[in-house]
């Protein structure tokens, strides 16, 4: 079983030292891969801004990523983001499973039906996260004494700007605890391919107008911890 881990903001460090560079190419456009043979099997590595973090969370194509990863066989992938907390669900330095979703993206293409006169599907969203993964990852935690919250909300927003305390409010309102770029979009196309797909966040900080301080980030070393233990244990429950 081939499988993927897809990184973004903190993560240009997820490359294997052993990792071969594959470069796919798909109707979307390329996607650059790296892959590490694992036993019989191999992990794929995505970093979704690319090397250099140069790629905007709209402009990133996601179709591209997604088919890239079903046509080297991936059947299962591990998403890891950056977010801002809005709840106590995950706070600054700790990690969370996402376990649902709220779209309010309206920048970019985000299903892969998107031609006239051509078979099309309704593709169910009651569980966007595969419940097989999340127990997985919880096990796998546990395991290697990670501490992880079981759920979470997770809002995804056009981006690149970061959000106004006045949306926050309203996203909180709405019963998000976490906000961030690009989850919903990866987690939809997957769900569309039929890939398993499990979403892994670590926070970097409260979210605007939930700090005194204003949009303050989380030391360097504790963003390190939390980038390894998430890497780690995507990695883990993978192999």
């Amino acid at each position: 079983m081939n499988s993927a881990i897809i990184g973004g903001s903190g993560f240009q460090g997820l490359i294997p030292a052993n990792a071969e560079k594959v470069c796919v190419s798909t109707e979307y456009g390329d996607a650059t891969l790296w892959e590490e043979k694992v036993n019989e099997n191999s992990i794929f590595y995505l970093l979704r801004h690319e090397k250099g973090h140069t790629v905007p969370p709209h402009l990133i194509n996601y179709r591209a990523n997604i088919t890239a990863l079903k046509k080297v066989g991936v059947t299962q992938i591990i998403g890891l983001y950056g977010v801002g907390s809005i709840t106590s669900m995950v706070i600054p330095g700790n990690l969370g499973l996402i376990d649902q979703f709220i779209d309010l993206t309206n920048n970019r293409i985000s299903t892969f039906y998107d031609t006239l006169n051509e078979p099309f599907e309704h593709t169910p969203m009651v569980f966007p996260y595969s419940r097989r993964l999340r127990v997985l990852l919880a096990n796998k935690a546990k395991e290697l004494r990670i501490p992880l919250s079981l759920k979470g909300t997770y809002v995804c927003t056009n981006g690149p700007r970061l959000e106004t305390p006045a949306e926050i409010t309203m996203y909180r309102r709405l019963g998000a605890d976490y906000v961030g770029m690009t989850a919903a979009t990866e987690t939809i196309l997957a769900n569309e391919l039929h890939i398993e797909f499990a979403g892994l966040v670590y926070s970097m900080n409260w979210a605007a107008g939930l700090d005194a301080e204003g949009i303050s980030f989380i030391e360097k070393e504790i963003t390190e911890k939390a980038v390894d233990q998430l890497t780690l244990l995507a990695k883990e429950t993978l192999s």
